[in-house]
């Protein structure tokens, strides 16, 4: 395991929490990514335990050392979703402007992608223990938005997309999966941005390499 972890140069972290019974939910749009990317490239994931492989579970982790990328789904819940990181970061050695995370945002429209290079939280729980465990903000991040809060914001990130958002959602996790399985193996941050972040009232760019929030160690929301 060593000799592979030396390989890797990036690493594509999606934000969820753990469970069936989050799955397919809002908040889990992160987890969605990462298992389409882990499929189109014929990544296996497993169970990850940390630096040395041992202690708690941390999350589920899958790597290719030839084209030296890791995928990694905390399984921690959402608001601590930094240790997993850091530990994947200590393992790997990695930069965390090379460590890409993949999370929720309903302060953008359905669908609607934003990638940015590094940033605050933005309320987003997730992304603030990330922050947290790494000590910076520097480390790039794609938004997918779920949807105007509709009720209270914890039931509505924690809800299931409803038939026809569920098809809209599921051709935007192809599209980010696509660009971002490039972006694994090129690193090229600049094209990722140029192919996500359409303009206003533009889809994002179809294709890429592949086929192609918030919260809170409870249930996490923001």
């Amino acid at each position: 395991m060593e000799a592979a972890a030396m390989s890797i140069h990036r690493l594509v972290v999606g934000l969820g929490n753990p469970g069936e019974e989050y799955a397919g939910t809002r908040h889990n749009v992160g987890f969605d990514v990462v298992e389409r990317i882990a499929r189109d490239l014929g990544v296996r994931l497993g169970r990850f335990r940390g630096r040395f492989g041992a202690g708690k579970t941390l999350g589920e982790i899958g790597e290719d050392s030839g084209r030296g990328f890791a995928l990694l789904e905390p399984t921690t819940y959402m608001n601590l979703s930094g240790s997993a990181v850091s530990a994947a970061r200590d393992r790997f050695g990695i930069e965390p402007t090379n460590i890409l995370v993949i999370c929720d945002d309903f302060h953008l429209d359905l669908a609607r992608i934003r990638v940015r290079p590094s940033g605050s939280a933005g309320g987003h729980n997730g992304l603030k223990s990330i922050i947290g465990s790494l000590a910076t903000d520097q480390f790039p991040r794609v938004r997918i938005g779920i949807g105007e809060v509709r009720g209270v914001t914890e039931n509505f990130v924690l809800s299931k997309f409803n038939t026809a958002e569920r098809k809209v959602i599921s051709d935007t996790v192809e599209t980010v999966a696509g660009h971002v399985a490039r972006w694994c193996e090129t690193g090229d941050l600049n094209r990722l941005m140029n192919a996500l972040n359409a303009p206003a009232g533009e889809p994002p760019k179809s294709g890429g390499g592949g086929r192609g929030t918030r919260s809170g160690s409870d249930p996490q929301t923001e």
